[in-house]
Parts: structure tokens; C-alpha cells; sequence
């Protein structure tokens, strides 16, 4: 659970132990005693948790590194270019479309 949140939910306990306690009648000692340690058992985890978010110091975000773009060399594009080549040729061989895979249609 985040910080914030349980130190929300705590403080919701401690009014509501804080309201029962006020309307408990005078003659419920015991009671009232323990509500009263149950309480204060509520008031030191809300300090335990405040001490956690204080002692965890805020890191901005990474950046991330910037990748230099790299950019195909003509003779890359060139051997690319020769390879699509002879993978279309070898499909149109097996009467294949290079691209889909799909047989072609015969027309005539």
C-alpha cells in the first residue's frame, strides 16, 4: 500500500477510536483503556510511516539516453536491395507472390 494512502486509512482509524472513546460511558474503565492503547498503537504507525516517506528521498526520473538514429549505408541498402531482388525472383520461379506468399493466378 503507498504511504499516502495508509497514512489516510490510519487517520480514519484514529477519529473513529477517538469518537468511541468520547461516547464510551464513564463506568467502562477497562474498556477505555484499551481503546485508549489501541489508540495510541494507531498514532505510532501513522509516525512510522510518516518517518519512512520522509527518510525516502524523491529521485527525479532517469533520463532516458538518447540512441543515435542510426541511417543505412548505400552499400547496406544496396545488399538489401539485392537480396529482396533475389527473393523475388526465386518466388516468381515457384509461381509465388513475393510478397503475400499466396500462388499466382493463372490467367491464361
Amino acid at each position: 500500500m503507498k504511504a499516502k494512502k495508509a497514512i489516510k486509512r490510519l487517520r480514519k482509524v484514529e477519529t473513529i477510536l477517538s469518537n468511541v472513546i468520547d461516547q464510551l460511558p464513564a463506568s467502562a474503565r477497562g474498556l477505555r483503556e484499551l481503546l485508549d492503547s489501541a489508540r495510541a498503537s494507531v498514532v505510532r504507525a501513522k509516525g512510522t510511516v510518516n518517518a519512512r516517506v520522509a527518510r525516502a528521498a524523491k529521485k527525479p526520473p532517469a533520463r532516458a539516453q538518447e540512441s543515435a538514429q542510426g541511417h543505412l549505408s548505400a552499400g547496406g541498402r544496396k545488399r538489401i536491395s539485392v537480396a529482396a531482388k533475389k527473393r523475388w525472383a526465386a518466388a516468381k520461379r515457384k509461381g509465388m507472390n513475393a510478397v503475400t506468399g499466396r500462388r499466382l493466378n493463372k490467367t491464361a
